[in-house]
């Protein structure tokens, strides 16, 4: 493998920009571009070619399933997080007892708006606390029941970073016969998924942050012995068991994951995708958790020094990529690091430093420098 200053060389942003902002979308590659270039290629000298284009997207269902250590037939690539969790809420069952969903109040927006849209259908939705800025796992065993039948978590909360204990929430939905499901989005990439130890129902994730692409490509991982027990109604052409049959009398579901598919592929985004996630792969997530967690500690002590307020949890076990660092104007400071060419993100009274195998301590230093200048922006 090559040095992480290496890859670096691969993203020409930071010839002239600390580009820290890998929570909301991932720094363009070299590769990730010459990608979408060699579609545009294609269109003019082949125009439409649909056989490539399905052999490719099989090539990124095969991808993200080595991502995740999965099967490609427990992987449906959908066009967003979001879709994956509509064609989720589609295949639930509100006519048994079960009709509880429990979300969190760490959920990222979609994932939330996702089971309060199923109320219609009887869905009760009950948000587990927050404690500390983590789950609040006690208020989670007084909640799941056995009316349960859903839990839904993010692996990575979207506004201050915080890790969730995937196998602890496992086991309290297992003992009440709850499936689980984790939106892994803000996660993956940076953070190891193996989906043999986490032995949950539902994965959810795309691939613009940590996953170095494109918005328009998304995934879902079904367990395996779910799958043929689930029966989305939002469907498309690519859903069906033989998508060239063009059936229109029947709707005939594939017998693995792409029966959690609806319509046409988003293309150019899988030809960007597939180029993202060959480097994740080749750079290993375990060595990319390794590199930002030093970074992270650098960057925490950085600010402690400062007299700065860390809004993530301080134990490194407890939080994903991204440190949230409390301000009392996030917006304004955002800008202020943006003038000196660092480029942060925000959310919730907090700047959101995210760093990735790319950065490195020059860039941490340039980031703690700059909040030392607007000490009076911080929390």
């Amino acid at each position: 493998m090559k040095s992480m200053a290496a890859y670096r060389e691969h993203f020409p942003i930071f010839k002239n920009t600390v580009y820290i902002n890998s929570c909301s979308y991932a720094a363009l590659s070299l590769e990730v571009e010459a990608a979408f270039l060699h579609y545009l290629k294609d269109r003019h000298e082949v125009g439409a070619d649909w056989i490539e284009w399905c052999d490719r997207l099989e090539r990124v269902r095969a991808l993200f399933a080595e991502l995740l250590s999965a099967k490609s037939d427990e992987i449906a690539v959908t066009t967003s997080a979001s879709a994956s969790l509509s064609a989720i809420s589609s295949s639930l069952d509100f006519s048994g007892p079960r009709k509880k969903i429990i979300t969190t109040d760490l959920a990222f927006p979609t994932e939330a708006q996702a089971w309060h849209a199923l109320k219609k259908y009887g869905a009760e939705v009950v948000h587990v606390k927050e404690k500390d800025g983590m789950i609040d796992l006690d208020d989670l065993e007084k909640i799941v029941d056995d009316q349960t039948l859903l839990v839904a978590i993010p692996l990575v909360c979207y506004r201050n970073g915080a890790l969730a204990d995937v196998p602890t929430v496992r086991n309290v939905a297992r003992k009440h016969g709850a499936m689980i499901l984790v939106d892994a989005y803000q996660g993956v990439g940076a953070v190891p998924i193996d989906v043999a130890e986490w032995d949950v129902d539902f994965i959810v994730g795309g691939s613009l942050k940590y996953l170095l692409s494109t918005a328009g490509v998304g995934f879902l991982y079904v367990r395996e012995d779910l799958i043929k027990q689930s029966n989305p109604t939002q469907t498309g052409w690519f859903a069906q068991e033989d998508i060239h049959a063009m059936l229109i009398h029947d709707n005939i579901p594939a017998s693995n994951a792409r029966r959690f598919e609806q319509g046409t592929p988003s293309v150019p985004n899988l030809y960007a995708v597939e180029a993202g996630l060959k480097m994740i792969l080749e750079v290993d997530v375990k060595n990319i958790r390794t590199h930002v967690a030093a970074l992270n500690e650098r960057l925490k002590a950085g600010v402690e020094k400062i007299g700065g307020t860390l809004s993530s949890p301080q134990n490194p076990d407890q939080h994903g990529a991204m440190i949230a660092i409390a301000s009392t104007d996030e917006y304004a400071l955002v800008a202020k690091l943006a003038e000196k060419n660092i480029i942060a993100s925000s959310r919730d009274g907090n700047i959101r430093i995210s760093a990735h195998f790319y950065n490195n301590n020059q860039d941490i230093d340039a980031v703690i420098e700059a909040l030392e200048e607007n000490k009076a922006l911080l929390g």
